[in-house]
C-alpha cells in the first residue's frame, strides 16, 4: 500500500492552508462547489442538502458556520449522547461541532481542530454568536492533535483526512486520544481506482478534495491497522458535487492537468463519499 507523494508533504500544508484561509475569508465553499470558491452565498446550504444535512440543522447554526466544506454528515451518524466529550478534525467554521454540541447538551463538551488559523478565529466568533458555551476550538494538524491521550469519547470528521499528507499518523493520533470504547465516525473521500498522475499532482485538485484521495480498501485497512475495531462502512455513494463538466473547479482541474473535460467526467465516477464507523477496543 502507497500514499500518494508526489506532491511534497510541506507544500501539500501549505496550499491546503493558504486556500482554506482564503475560504474562511471569504465565507465560501471550495471543495464539492458548482460554481466557485467565490460562489454565491446560498451555495452551501445547497451542498449541505445534498450531503444529507437537514433544513433544521443547517438553520440551528450560526451564520457563516456552514461554509460548503464537507461531503456527509457525521454527526448523523455518531450516536451522540449527552454528556459525551467529541473531537472534530478539521473543524472549519465549527458547522458540526455545533450540532454536536446540540446532541451532548451541557455536560458535554465538543473540541474543533482545525490548522488554519483564520478558521479557527472564524470558528471562535461563530461560537461567541451562538453563546455556545461547551464548545472550544484549538489551532492544530490532526496529525499531530493537541489532545490529552484517551480524554474524547468520539472522534468525528468531515472530508478532511483526504487533505492530509500522512494519513496513517491522524488515524493514530485518533486512536491515541479516544478513550477505550471510544467512536470514530467519518465522511471522506475515497477512490475505486487510481487517477491519473497529472490529477495527482494537480494543485486543484487536491485543494478540491479530489488528488488526496486514497483507494477505499487502502483507506479501511489504514483504519483497522491503526487498532480500530467493528469497521462499519454506513453509507458510501458516488460524488460527483464538483467534478462536473460545467463546473469552474472541474475547469480549473483540467487546464492545470492538461486533459479534456471530458475524462474528468470518468473521473467522477471513481470518487465515493464514504462514511465509516469504527471503535476503540476496551481494555
Amino acid at each position: 500500500m502507497k500514499e500518494n507523494t508526489k506532491l511534497d508533504d510541506k507544500r501539500i500544508k501549505g496550499i491546503v492552508q493558504e486556500r482554506y484561509s482564503q475560504i474562511a475569508k471569504q465565507n465560501s465553499s471550495c471543495c464539492g462547489q458548482s460554481e466557485s470558491c467565490c460562489g454565491p452565498s446560498d451555495m452551501a446550504e445547497h451542498i449541505g442538502k445534498a450531503i444529507g444535512y437537514g433544513e433544521e440543522e443547517l438553520q440551528s447554526v450560526p451564520e457563516n458556520a456552514n461554509l460548503g466544506l464537507g461531503c456527509g454528515n457525521p454527526v448523523a451518524l455518531a450516536t451522540l449522547k449527552e454528556g459525551e466529550t467529541v473531537l472534530d478534525l478539521g473543524a472549519g467554521a465549527g458547522f458540526d461541532c455545533f450540532l454536536a454540541a446540540k446532541r451532548v447538551g451541557d455536560k458535554g463538551k465538543v473540541i474543533g481542530i482545525d490548522m488554519t488559523k483564520e478558521m479557527v478565529e472564524k470558528a471562535k466568533e461563530n461560537a461567541r454568536k451562538g453563546q455556545y458555551e461547551n464548545v472550544e476550538f484549538r489551532l492544530g494538524e490532526i496529525e499531530n492533535l493537541p489532545m490529552e491521550t484517551e480524554s474524547v469519547d468520539v472522534i468525528i470528521s468531515n472530508c478532511v483526512i483526504n487533505l492530509s499528507p500522512d494519513k496513517r499518523r491522524v488515524f493514530q493520533e485518533a486512536f491515541r486520544v479516544l478513550k477505550p470504547g471510544g467512536r470514530l465516525m467519518v465522511s471522506d473521500l475515497v477512490l475505486l481506482k487510481e487517477l491519473p498522475e497529472s490529477i495527482r499532482e494537480s494543485v486543484q485538485a487536491y485543494t478540491g478534495c479530489i488528488a488526496g484521495a486514497m483507494k477505499r480498501d487502502d483507506y479501511l485497512d489504514l483504519i483497522k491497522n491503526s487498532g480500530f475495531q467493528e469497521l462499519d462502512v454506513q453509507g458510501e455513494e458516488f460524488f460527483s458535487l464538483g467534478l462536473e463538466s460545467e463546473d469552474a473547479m472541474a475547469k480549473a482541474i483540467a487546464e492545470e492537468a492538461d486533459i479534456p473535460i471530458e475524462q474528468l467526467n470518468e473521473i467522477a465516477h471513481s470518487v465515493l463519499s464514504i462514511k465509516i464507523g469504527a471503535i476503540k477496543p476496551k481494555k
